[in-house]
Formats: C-alpha cells, structure tokens, sequence
C-alpha cells in the first residue's frame, strides 16, 4: 500500500495493516507470546512477542499524548520526555518495561483500545489538519500517525512472519 496522502487513506492504511497484524497475532499459542525469539528494536537484540505488541500500544499512547498536548497548546517533548530521536532503542525498552506485568491477552485489548483512540482521533480531524498544515517540523500530522501506527502495523506482521518462517525451519 502507498503512503497515505489524505484522511481517509490514513484510515484505510491504518485499519488494514492492524487487521493483517491482528491475524498473525491471534495464531501465535499463549506459551510463545513471552519468548525472546524476535529480531528487537535495537540491533544485535531479540524480543518478544509481548514486548513487539508493548512497543506498538506505547507508540500509539505516544500519538495519542502528542495530539492532546498540541490541542491544549501544550509543548510536547518529541519523541518522549528524556529521549531523542537517536535513542528509539532506549525508548524500545521503555515500552517493554512499562507493559512488562501485562500477558498476550491484556497487551491485545490495549493495543486495541489505541487503534480504537486513534482513528477516533482521525474521524475528529480535518483533512486539512491532517494533510495540509506541518505539524511537527517538516511532517504532517497524518504522516506522524502514519509512521507510528500503520507502518508500525506493518513492520510488526512482517517480524512475526519472519519468527513463524524461522520456527517452521527449526527441527
């Protein structure tokens, strides 16, 4: 799928890749979900399915904290308070401690109730608003959401199938 350049594709981008992920996470047995077998997000590093669904709600908490500190006129610390752009691994590990006492089940539902919030968020926003005005430096406050939710959507069904490939090969 291209890259959204309006609202309603950011939705469809959104909505699609989360339900492509969703499938591949609803056929991976409980017992698996807290195994560090994935490729992490820090190189030289492995994870786990929890942590990858970890990862993506606190992306998507982040979207959802961003916009509501810009709608109240509030700075925002991007990507996150005590992090730059050039630690999303420290940033990684955050996310992962911050679910760690969360199982497969409960990381489901939240990371269900963000892409819920989000595309709520969508819906209230303007395609202007989203498309036609820079939101952060050069980006699009739809191209924001974009990287952290459809494309992380993405990249996510992509590891695991990359892990389900690797475990079918394994004797």
């Amino acid at each position: 799928m291209a890259v959204p350049i309006n609202k309603e594709e950011l939705q469809e981008a959104i909505i699609s890749n989360y339900t492509k992920l969703k499938k591949e996470l609803l056929t991976i047995a409980f017992e698996k979900t807290s195994i560090n077998e994935l490729e992490g997000h820090s190189k030289g590093t492995l994870m786990s399915i929890n942590n990858l669904i970890s990862y993506l709600v606190g992306w998507g908490e982040l979207v959802i904290k961003w916009n509501e500190k810009k709608d109240n006129n509030e700075a925002v610390d991007f990507p996150e308070t005590g992090y730059k752009w050039n630690e999303l691994g420290k940033l990684a590990q955050k996310f992962y401690e911050d679910f760690k006492n969360d199982d497969f089940n409960s990381l489901i539902i939240k990371l269900d109730k963000t892409v819920e919030t989000i595309l709520l968020l969508i819906e209230n926003k303007s395609n202007k608003e989203l498309y036609d005005v820079t939101w952060y430096e050069k980006w699009t406050l739809g191209r924001m959401i974009q990287f952290n939710t459809s494309s992380a959507y993405l990249n996510g069904k992509n590891r695991i199938r990359k892990w389900k490939k690797a475990q079918n090969t394994k004797s």
